[in-house]
């Protein structure tokens, strides 16, 4: 495990994490020099990119009084905080701070480097990567599905009042999200994360019942 501390917070990175960022690369395909430099670069861009949003998280709590620690593990990362208790508007803001961090850093590449959709360097390469997985990383985080970060942000908006309705919600958008993925990509392990989720939320809503 890779410990060091950014800003004054503390980051693991588990081993998963790393094995988890080259499977979604194409590291089985990774058979030559070329391809194996384009799976680092993806794994430097997923980390960086995974990174940032965390810390996005991780320093706005810190602007809310609270110490946190973020620690990276398979398919995705976690900014915890210790004791710390958010109200509804903080809890949203924490929880909103990290998409928004992706979606602005996706947005100053993009206009730091306004040829990058031409440029054919590993360089190029990189940033493409970077920008693509932090949009995409953002998006699919924003949908209101717990406990994403959409799912976390529709919570703090309605409230323990409503917690029946956000369930609903999320089995309904997770649901639909799934079946639309796969059947537009065929690919299966996000739609499978999202039935996971589907169940999580069932089970949680036949406790309230």
């Amino acid at each position: 495990m890779v410990s060091f501390s950014l800003f004054g917070i503390s980051v693991q990175i588990h081993p998963w994490f790393w094995i988890t960022l080259a499977m979604i690369g194409g590291g089985g395909s990774a058979n030559s020099q070329a391809g194996l430099l384009r799976l680092a670069l993806f794994v430097l861009a997923g980390l960086v990119s995974i990174l940032v949003h965390e810390l996005g998280h991780a320093l706005t709590g810190r602007a809310f009084g609270a110490r946190s620690e973020i620690t990276l593990q398979a398919f995705g990362g976690l900014a915890t905080f210790a004791g710390a208790r958010f109200t509804r508007a903080q809890h949203f803001l924490v929880t909103a701070a990290g998409p928004a961090a992706q979606l602005l850093l996706a947005a100053a590449i993009y206009l730091s480097i306004p040829d990058l959709p031409m440029l054919i360097s590993p360089a190029g390469y990189f940033w493409r990567v970077l920008s693509y997985i932090s949009i995409v990383w953002a998006l699919i985080n924003l949908l209101p599905v717990l406990p994403l970060d959409g799912g976390q942000m529709l919570s703090a908006l309605l409230g323990p009042a409503r917690l029946k309705l956000t369930l609903w919600i999320t089995i309904f958008t997770a649901s639909t999200a799934a079946l639309l993925i796969y059947q537009n990509t065929g690919s299966l392990m996000f739609p499978l994360f999202l039935c996971l989720f589907v169940w999580q939320a069932w089970q949680t809503l036949k406790q309230c019942r």
